[in-house]
């Protein structure tokens, strides 16, 4: 692009793959020579998550801008959508490139009550597109997402499946549509040593319901009453539901074999535990699965969200959404299979042939021209 441009990325929860996304994003654009910033929550992440802006805060020419944003529609909306627009104003950027439900109503009503010359890019990550479209909350959310579209320069859908999800619930997009993947950078496709005793699977990832802890656990029960075996675990991350999962722990009995951690870096849980386990029960295209898989991370996953199109002509190994029975039997059948690691490297191969850092950035940075 021969200008730089100004982008500001808004977002509502700075933790999980939609964090993930925007610390790639922007790091790539701020190596391009644009100016980006940043509008997201100051009520969301911890210690783990400041560490992360930390990282980045030399990247931010635009600046960190962080106001209290609730995870749900509540009064306390309109408070924050006029800071975003203050900003939006003061800042004058370029594009608006908003992610996520909450980040794309602030983002592009933002600059619609601003600075109608700024463009806006919106991609979904899921978000919305999780709700029934016949429930109350689906009917608010979808009809939002339909008005919004005329606040839109360009829709950003990051699997097929999203893309597929909005055309079914909102309806075929009044503006311009694009699927751009997400990515990972060359250095993640470097193998993982386990450490002397790491455990024989690992759980990292957000401990909320939609990403499936308990099925996990169910799961992990279950593999011992099965084989036997004393089979360990580890059980990474942090969340909304975290009592109820060590509660959980306790009800089945599983203290003596279960290790758990707040969140850490993924490379450096992926030490920790053999196989890695996605329980979720829904996704868009997470990046845990391209980050273990680049990482040659045996690993059982669930068949829900944009999960298949990773694993391509390998996705008959994905098992049932919400079936503990099923993910556990996986997850013995490939305990018990030596050619396993052997198995994972042959996968990170094809991998890093459609899920690259570079393709997302610059499919990215085509749109914004």
């Amino acid at each position: 692009m021969p200008n730089p441009l100004k982008i500001i990325h808004c977002f509502r929860s700075p933790v999980g793959g939609i964090f993930r996304h925007v610390r790639d994003l922007l790091g790539q654009q701020a190596q391009a020579g644009h100016q980006v910033g940043i509008i997201c929550d100051s009520t969301t992440g911890g210690e783990y998550e400041n560490k992360l802006f930390e990282e980045i805060h030399p990247l931010l020419s635009l600046g960190l801008h962080r106001i209290p944003m609730a995870r749900s529609i509540a009064p306390k909306d309109f408070s924050a959508l006029l800071k975003t627009r203050n900003l939006i104003k003061s800042l004058s950027p370029d594009i608006v490139h908003s992610h996520s439900a909450k980040g794309g109503v602030y983002g592009r009503m933002g600059v619609w009550l601003s600075d109608k010359k700024t463009k806006t890019f919106y991609c979904p990550h899921g978000g919305a597109m999780h709700y029934d479209a016949g429930s109350l909350k689906g009917k608010i959310f979808f009809s939002a997402e339909r008005f919004l579209e005329r606040m839109t320069t360009s829709l950003i859908f990051v699997s097929e499946y999203e893309r597929n999800a909005y055309h079914e619930k909102v309806g075929s997009p009044q503006c311009p549509e694009a699927i751009v993947y997400n990515g990972i950078s060359p250095q993640e496709f470097i193998p993982v040593p386990l450490k002397q005793d790491a455990s024989d699977f690992l759980y990292i990832g957000m401990k909320r319901d939609l990403k499936g802890p308990d099925i996990f656990l169910d799961a992990l029960k279950i593999t011992r009453n099965i084989s036997g075996k004393d089979l360990t675990a580890w059980f990474v991350g942090d969340g909304p539901d975290e009592a109820k999962y060590d509660k959980q722990i306790q009800t089945l009995q599983l203290q003596n074999c279960v290790n758990v951690s707040n969140a850490m870096p993924a490379r450096e849980a992926f030490a920790l535990g053999d196989i890695v386990v996605v329980p979720s029960r829904a996704e868009s295209l997470p990046y845990l699965v391209l980050e273990a898989l680049a990482a040659q991370k045996p690993m059982v996953a669930v068949d829900v969200g944009g999960i298949p199109e990773i694993f391509a002509d390998q996705k008959h190994r994905l098992v049932q959404s919400e079936n503990p029975e099923a993910m556990a039997k996986e997850m013995l059948k490939l305990h018990e299979n030596k050619n396993r690691h052997i198995e994972a490297a042959e996968m990170a191969e094809v991998l890093q042939k459609s899920f690259s850092l570079n393709a997302m950035s610059t499919g990215i940075e085509k749109l914004y021209s």
